[in-house]
């Protein structure tokens, strides 16, 4: 196994999980490298599920190196939890590590992130509220607490009165919110910091060190493409790269060093949160491929929008990610439909038909999708372990998105099982 990237090509939610959870069983390092406890995966492994938001999908493979890297948002209570959690149902968290660059969600991140989406209203990003953004937005201004600096008691003192002190001043002045007592805060982190101590390693030199060792590396991907602060539909985005270059950034080390990078898509497109969704279906179609695919946010609960599958975006992610296959997951839930579209192209307000994702909001929005129709199928494929078993419309299905991507599929799931996922 070569070193792999793992990402999402949609806005995320496309069961990374499950891909990284069956290239995990062969890998000795797992990487995560992104995000904070905004991305969620659900994992079903040895007929357990696992809700994993924080700690890398290896964990659950006791000799796997499971690594979190710098660019990284860390809510101490909430990993501990994970790890006690996990450590609850007999999963062995010793070979878990965290770069001790990698910064700190503070209460006053949590806080204002309330605050902020309350003030801007209809015009609200649709953020879960954890703190992500505003943790990002110290980092860049250079203001943030890292890991390292938690670990150090006096200078973890000296930054939470200083940095605390400005923040409540923006709470109540800006917000109209209540002052945080920085005292209780500094207490309880420093709880957190003797707990977390053992868990804390160069994660640069970990990875370094293996592949240096030939050893078998992982990165897995949170959220997605479109969520991405640069490439994806901004301002309607997460705050990190969930693109396969921010792994190089998020965890310490250059671009040659991946082999391989393995794009997770839907046989169908879902979003959460606002902003342009062209193949959105709000009808009965949409609400069926809904429940069928438990389309329920694994971090939130929140109802995901539904819509059928848009090779623009495809085609889009394929160049930024620069994809050497796909994964393509819940083909199985389209069983039932007699007549299975694919987007190919937009055709904007104005009559010009373009085969690219555009940049702007504004022009995204004024696109209507150009449609190309395939046969459906009825056949139940959940316990289907090979491509040639598969129904021929499902081929054609297939065969329809490597034609309109560029990007030939890998892997194909049918069903939430890993054992429901097979080679091409």
């Amino acid at each position: 196994m070569p070193t792999k990237v793992v990402v999402g090509v949609q806005w995320g939610d496309e069961g990374k999980g499950k891909i990284i959870d069956i290239l995990a069983s062969n890998a000795d390092v797992v990487v995560r490298s992104q995000g904070g406890n905004n991305a969620g995966h659900t994992v079903e492994n040895k007929n357990q599920v696992y809700k994993l938001h924080l700690i890398p999908s290896g964990i659950l493979y006791k000799d796997a190196l499971c690594l979190i890297g710098c660019g990284v948002v860390i809510d101490p209570k909430v990993i501990l939890g994970e790890i006690d959690g996990l450590i609850a149902r007999g999963v062995s968290c010793e070979n878990l590590f965290i770069d001790p660059r990698a910064h700190i969600i503070m209460p006053w991140h949590i806080e204002i992130d309330h605050l902020s989406e309350k003030q801007l209203g209809k015009d609200m990003i649709g953020t879960t509220k954890r703190g992500i953004g505003p943790c990002y937005m110290d980092k860049a201004e250079r203001v943030g607490i890292r890991l390292v600096d938690l670990l150090n008691e006096k200078l973890f003192i000296e930054k939470a009165l200083k940095i605390g002190e400005q923040k409540n001043k923006i709470i109540t002045k800006i917000y109209d919110g209540n002052s945080l007592d920085i005292q209780k805060i500094i207490l309880e982190y420093q709880t957190y910091a003797k707990k977390l101590s053992k868990y804390v390693k160069d994660v640069s030199i970990e990875i370094y060190n293996a592949f240096k060792q030939n050893k078998n590396i992982l990165f897995e991907g949170a959220q997605g493409t479109l969520l991405d602060i640069d490439m994806g539909t901004y301002p309607f985005v997460t705050s990190s790269h969930p693109i396969s270059a921010g792994v190089c950034i998020g965890s310490g080390i250059g671009p040659t060093m991946i082999d391989e990078i393995i794009g997770v898509v839907k046989a169908y497109t879902t979003r959460v949160g606002k902003g342009p969704f062209p193949t959105e279906l709000l009808n009965e179609t949409g609400e069926k491929i809904r429940k069928l695919g438990n389309e329920f946010g694994t971090t939130t609960g929140r109802p995901r929008r539904v819509g059928w599958f848009d090779a623009v975006i495809l085609r889009h992610s394929v160049r930024v990610n620069g994809l050497t296959s796909l994964a393509i997951n819940k083909l199985d839930t389209l069983s039932g439909m007699d007549e299975i579209m694919i987007c190919k192209n937009y055709k904007k307000n104005d009559g010009t038909i373009i085969d690219y994702f555009p940049p702007s909001l504004e022009e995204l929005a004024e696109c209507s999708p150009i449609y190309e129709s395939c046969k459906g199928f009825t056949e139940d494929i959940t316990n289907i372990t090979s491509y040639d078993e598969l129904p021929d419309n499902c081929k054609l299905y297939l065969k329809k998105v490597e034609e309109l991507s560029g990007c030939k599929i890998s892997m194909v799931g049918v069903g939430p099982s890993r054992s429901q996922n097979f080679i091409v």
